[in-house]
């Protein structure tokens, strides 16, 4: 099933006769995608995808910056075996070529150059001449700054995977490559054919894993060549009608003035909305013949619209953009960023705002191949160093679960990391789960506090609440709910700050009377 058809798969039958004829009265036919074809090896050089080439720009302007950097961590254990580990990443590194891909420039021109399958080593750290009470602490740190340490794209490799040895049953993995190689579903597809490989080699049987049909190299030739002309015009107008000429820039009330200079210092705030609300909103959405992304879209614009009095709220949000079956198989970058304009004006009630968000992203969705440096180019905003371009907040909904590491006479675990790189101001990401909907904010640590997205976080959990169950209530009375639980809030803090004050002055007073 495609990107888009797992968005849209949500909608009833009516809805999506609806849908299919408004997108052949504005569009015509721009789903159909030419085959991507594999191109000649003569040569080892090839043109960078679109979205390659805005990373590259990115690390020309700031070289060896981490903020791209893809980190996963993991406790393996068991009984590992190191060289069979070694042997797989070998092949994977071997079967994608893109792993061992460097960029450069010739004569002006951003090129991507693939290298022969090289030796692939896995560098494996002993940590057991460390004391064992100070063993977990070096794990982190070192995993920490494993996360941290940058890559140049023109050097091999751009996948580093560090082994940390704690004792002969207990390692630590570290897999980190640059966004410019891979991204979200790149993770999952590595994880699965490591997990395969290591199993079939270990019982001394050959790659169980079917020969890819193309490798990444080919799908930037071919985004380059279809996506020009008519479909590239086509595209362009779209987004250019949405989005407009004066697209409003997103004023969340921050704890600290903007630097002039766009930092990405950053930290993390989890959110667990229970299993419960996650179940209305399902409800909602099956019975409304929307997708919980919408609803969720829906939610958090009337949640920015009631911090910053706008409107017209625009956010962005990532779609897998792997919409030819064999791009699916394939580890490289092919996500795209797509930029989400709400208008909330006229105080609707949410279902009305409901009814406007599900019409704009299924036209989004219709036009995701529009890659956003491209987009940037065409809408050519004002350029400002200390804001990224058309959207400073971001909204993600995973649909796709990364597979967990399994592997014989092993047991695996996450190892929690801090990452304190972030790209934008804020981003809220979400995922299903059995216990209902998981989130993480990710926030910009030179603008807000950590008290300050706490409060946003449990501010988002109760509007859904509400929306949950009276989705009928206009915009109105919603913000006029969160202004009084913001209220409440704010007098309990100034309550505790008081009694807190008044108990440091008793105690200040019995220590002077004591010493008298």
């Amino acid at each position: 099933m495609s990107d888009l058809s797992q968005k849209i798969a949500a909608l009833s039958p009516e809805k999506l006769k609806l849908l299919a004829k408004r997108l052949n009265q504005k569009k015509g036919d721009i789903f159909l995608r030419s085959q991507i074809v594999p191109q000649s090896r003569e040569s080892n050089s090839f043109p960078l995808s679109f979205a390659q080439q805005r990373l590259w720009f990115l690390d020309q302007l700031q070289p060896g910056h981490s903020a791209y950097n893809i980190f996963q961590s993991m406790r393996l254990v068991g009984s590992l075996n190191v060289g069979v580990l070694e042997q797989s990443f070998q092949e994977v590194v071997k079967r994608h070529e893109v792993l061992r891909t460097t960029f450069t420039t010739v004569d002006g021109q951003s090129i991507q150059v693939i290298a022969p399958t090289p030796t692939f080593r896995l560098l494996l750290v002993n940590l057991q001449q460390v004391a064992i009470d100070k063993r977990e602490v070096e794990v982190l740190r070192l995993a920490y700054e494993e996360a941290q340490y940058s890559f140049n794209l023109a050097k091999v490799p751009l996948l580093r995977v560090t082994l940390l040895r704690q004792s002969e049953t207990d390692h630590v993995l570290l897999l980190t490559m640059h966004h410019i190689i891979s991204d979200g579903w790149s993770i999952g597809v590595l994880i699965c054919e490591i997990a395969a490989l290591y199993e079939a080699f270990c019982l001394g049987k050959p790659s169980p894993l079917p020969q890819l049909s193309i490798q990444y190299a080919d799908f930037a030739v071919w985004q380059r060549q279809w996506l020009q002309g008519e479909q590239l015009e086509t595209q362009v107008a779209y987004w250019k009608q949405q989005l407009g000429d004066r697209l409003p820039t997103l004023e969340l009330p921050t704890d600290r003035p903007r630097p002039r200079i766009q930092t990405f210092s950053g930290a993390r705030e989890a959110l667990m909305l229970p299993k419960t609300l996650s179940e209305k909103l399902k409800a909602l959405n099956q019975r409304q013949g929307v997708t919980l992304f919408m609803i969720l879209l829906a939610a958090f614009g009337t949640l920015l619209s009631w911090y910053t009095g706008q409107e017209d709220i625009v956010v962005g949000t990532d779609i897998a953009n792997r919409n030819q079956a064999e791009t699916k198989r394939l580890i490289g970058f092919f996500a795209n960023q797509l930029v989400l304009r709400t208008d909330l004006s006229g105080n609707p009630t949410f279902l009305e705002l409901l009814e406007r968000v599900r019409e704009m992203t299924l036209e989004a969705y219709a036009y995701q191949d529009l890659p956003f440096d491209k987009l940037v180019d065409a809408l050519n905003p004002k350029r400002e160093l200390n804001r990224s371009p058309l959207f400073q907040v971001k909204l993600v909904l995973e649909n796709t679960q990364t597979p967990s590491l399994e592997l014989s006479n092993l047991t695996i675990s996450s190892l929690k990391v801090e990452n304190k790189t972030v790209q934008f101001d804020l981003l809220l990401e979400l995922n299903e789960t059995e216990k209902g909907l998981f989130g993480v904010w990710e926030y910009n640590t030179d603008l807000f506090d950590t008290a300050s997205i706490a409060q946003m976080s449990r501010n988002f959990e109760m509007l859904l609440g509400k929306i949950s169950t009276h989705p009928e209530a206009k915009l109105n009375e919603l913000k006029t709910i969160l202004s009084e639980a913001d209220k409440q809030h704010n007098l309990a803090q100034e309550q505790v700050y008081q009694n807190t004050i008044k108990q440091k002055l008793m105690n200040v007073k019995r220590r002077t009377t004591s010493r008298l």
